[in-house]
């Protein structure tokens, strides 16, 4: 089977190894003529980057790009990111990379004409509303991983270095206009950001399906999309170069993205958390506390999770899929714990008590109070 295809769901998406050479035709179709490349330090300089110019380049389009970006992308990374837009006129962003690349970009170009500070934005109340959508200038989202599927999302997640919490933004034209995924583009992807990557797909799909609440095509989608993870990921890992294994990646990262409007859980308010104050990658956080947190909910999830690990072929039961998960993590060198991970444990009642107001804790399986998120942490640590 060719896995290629041409998608409106949820927003225009050309699926396919070789599609990044209709980069310009999408930049074309949202008149963007002289778009900012927005990606990380990292892979600025990578071969990727170059192939992606080189393409704009014969197409006759003029880009600059810009990456002085965070891991997990701050505030003032933002700021920066819309001075360079404003300063060369340019009139789209081509968000370009894993999650900084993509969250920061999608921000930049909705900040473009924005008057209102960024964080006063923030997903609160009705805040959303204050955004002026006409300010905002087109996105075209290229991924270059298989994990936060933030290519098909209406927010962004920006770290507020003035209390150190990861913080939403959202509005309906946040969504990109047009998505390139072409799953050559994740091939140089070292295996161990292909595994940490990989088990942030699966924490979207695994905490979507799981979370509370009546939303069927969250729940097929999910689904589905562990399929793809339990069928692919390690293929990916093992090899590359495996280019079916790796689309099937990429579909499972947009999957994960498109379902979890039906919610999150504790793993991400962990993450979240965690991720604002260490700068530790997001994905490698939530495949540490993936299984605790699994073990934690489980009076509330088993019946399904015993169901879904049917459909992955497993022994129907908790105990075989939370064991295929650890396998995985063990095979790929994932560490157990936040301990093994190097995280300080000296603050664990204070982050408790950030990880019981994030966002994503509101459709955990099992309410939450900051009693129970720091029971949580420190099974976490191994205790």
């Amino acid at each position: 089977m060719t896995l290629t295809g041409t998608w409106n769901y949820p927003t225009p998406v050309r699926f396919g190894a070789g599609r990044i050479r209709e980069l310009p035709r999408a930049l074309d179709e949202l008149g963007v003529r002289r778009p900012l490349l927005v990606t990380d330090r990292g892979l600025a300089a990578a071969p990727v980057t170059a192939r992606v110019a080189e393409v704009l380049c014969e197409a006759g389009i003029p880009v600059t790009v810009f990456s002085d970006l965070k891991p997990n992308p701050t505030g003032e990374d933002v700021a920066a990111g819309v001075a360079a837009l404003r300063a060369g006129d340019h009139d789209g962003v081509i968000a370009f990379g894993g999650g900084s690349g993509l969250d920061a970009g999608k921000a930049i170009a909705m900040m473009a004409g924005q008057t209102w500070p960024l964080f006063d934005l923030e997903d609160v109340g009705d805040n959303f509303l204050r955004i002026e959508p006409t300010k905002m200038v087109p996105v075209v989202a290229v991924p270059t991983t298989a994990g936060t599927g933030s290519e098909v999302g209406r927010a962004s997640v920006i770290v507020d270095t003035a209390d150190h919490k990861k913080k939403i933004l959202f509005h309906p034209k946040m969504l990109p206009g047009r998505v390139i995924a072409d799953p050559e583009l994740t091939v140089g992807l070292p295996p161990h950001l292909t595994i940490a990557t990989g088990l942030d797909a699966l924490s979207h799909l695994l905490e979507a399906y799981c979370a509370p609440g009546f939303h069927p095509m969250a729940d097929g989608i999910a689904t589905e999309g562990m399929v793809l993870v339990h069928r692919s990921l390690r293929r990916a890992w093992a090899d590359g170069s495996d280019l079916e294994a790796r689309s099937e990646m990429l579909a499972a990262s947009m999957m994960g993205a498109t379902a979890f409007q039906k919610g999150l859980g504790a793993m991400h308010s962990l993450a979240h958390v965690i991720g604002a104050h260490t700068d530790l990658h997001h994905g490698l956080l939530n495949a540490v506390v993936m299984p605790w947190v699994l073990a934690f909910n489980r009076e509330a999830i088993e019946p399904r999770i015993a169901r879904l690990a049917a459909h992955l072929g497993l022994a129907p039961s908790f105990d075989a899929f939370v064991g295929w998960i650890r396998a995985l993590r063990a095979e790929t060198g994932i560490p157990d714990t936040l301990a093994d991970l190097g995280v300080p444990d000296a603050h664990i009642a204070q982050w408790a008590v950030e990880s019981q107001a994030d966002g994503s804790t509101g459709t955990n399986p099992v309410a939450m109070t900051p009693e129970a998120f720091e029971a949580l942490y420190h099974r976490c640590f191994g205790r």
